[in-house]
């Protein structure tokens, strides 16, 4: 076994476990245990387990984002500090700093990444799963753990619609020159495209400040937006029928995640938080400076206090005297002492 089957192994054995509870699942109510829906279901259960377990770390993934826009101004002026110094004192100082913004306020940008990079893992053991099964069966063995000869025998003789088996790529359908297969294998790969697509775009065209539109992490992003389904394309090509409904499901899952997050806790600033707010007063409510949902009274009576005592700041502060030179002391303070003078008896 090489380094990389070593890794995937344990991930692998989850993968079997999953499949196998859901199989077992759905063949208890009465599905056929060897027909492709029953898989198909299977690997959806897969997805929902997953991706539940992934929501605390997208929580985290959502604070991250958010600390990092508010210690964007402090990052833009430790970069304009440096900007132009390339020499190695001066970049080492620059991460040095870097660093310590980010410890102190507790984010990293590797944070906003970290479900996709959880994710992955498991999304090759599945594909390694899916891709083993044909070399599987012809040695007449299982899996590396709960799947065994008998249910690795079952996947391998399901096929979706009785026509496409799930570990069947585009390529193994142009071979054999199955066309419905090669229209399912297509349609899920375009429908996986476009919901990866979607999902990025709502984030770019709805969920950023306008100071973030500014940024060249911005102008990446909108790159980025179009370069992806490419790569895609030419990867889809090699996954497996079950790897392609396993990813777009997930990425159903991702764009009905994004809706919620966007339209319930959206980026101040911006386009969707400004939609918030307009729904809320149409209720009338309000948010607070918590962040909190409040009446729109509540809200309005509050904003009123807090001018009210700006007000009361302001008129109670002493006024601050403006500092003058020696010699203008001197000719305001002459005039007021012989206003002071007491008359001269003689010169009556």
């Amino acid at each position: 076994m090489d380094l990389i089957g070593i890794i995937l192994w344990p991930l692998k054995w989850v993968v079997e476990l999953v499949l196998v509870a859901w199989h077992a699942l759905f063949t208890a109510i009465g599905l056929p245990p060897a027909d492709g829906i029953t898989w198909v279901l299977s690997i959806v259960g897969l997805v929902i387990v997953v991706r539940a377990a992934l929501i605390p770390l997208f929580v985290r993934q959502i604070k991250s984002q958010r600390k990092m826009m508010e210690i964007a101004p402090e990052l833009r002026k430790v970069q304009e500090k440096y900007r132009g110094k390339r020499d190695q004192l001066s970049r080492e100082a620059m991460s040095r700093e870097t660093m310590a913004l980010y410890k102190k306020h507790g984010t990293t940008p590797v944070s906003s990444c970290l479900p996709l990079l959880v994710q992955m893992p498991i999304f090759f053991a599945l594909f390694s799963v899916l891709n083993d099964v044909t070399r599987h069966v012809q040695q007449g063995i299982g899996g590396v753990g709960l799947l065994n000869a008998e249910l690795t025998q079952q996947f391998y003789d399901a096929k979706l619609f009785g026509v496409a088996s799930l570990h069947e790529t585009l390529i193994n359908a142009f071979e054999s020159n199955n066309v419905t297969a090669i229209i399912i294998l297509l349609t899920l790969v375009v429908l996986m495209i476009a919901s990866q697509f979607f999902t990025q775009l709502q984030i770019i065209s709805k969920n950023l400040s306008p100071e973030a539109k500014t940024g060249q992490a911005y102008q990446m992003q909108k790159i980025m937006l179009y370069v992806l389904p490419f790569a895609f394309v030419f990867s889809g090509v090699f996954f497996p029928l079950g790897v392609v409904i396993y990813w777009f499901v997930s990425n159903l899952w991702t764009m009905g995640q994004q809706f919620l997050v966007i339209r319930e806790m959206p980026t101040p600033g911006s386009d969707a938080a400004k939609a918030r707010e307009e729904r809320l007063a149409r209720k009338g409510k309000a948010i607070d400076a918590s962040g909190k949902v409040v009446p729109l009274e509540k809200y309005q009576a509050e904003q009123q206090r807090l001018l009210e005592e700006a007000e009361r700041a302001k008129a109670t502060q002493p006024k601050r005297q403006q500092p003058m030179s020696k010699q203008r002391a001197k000719k305001q303070q002459r005039p007021n002492s012989q206003a002071g003078q007491k008359p001269d008896p003689a010169a009556s």
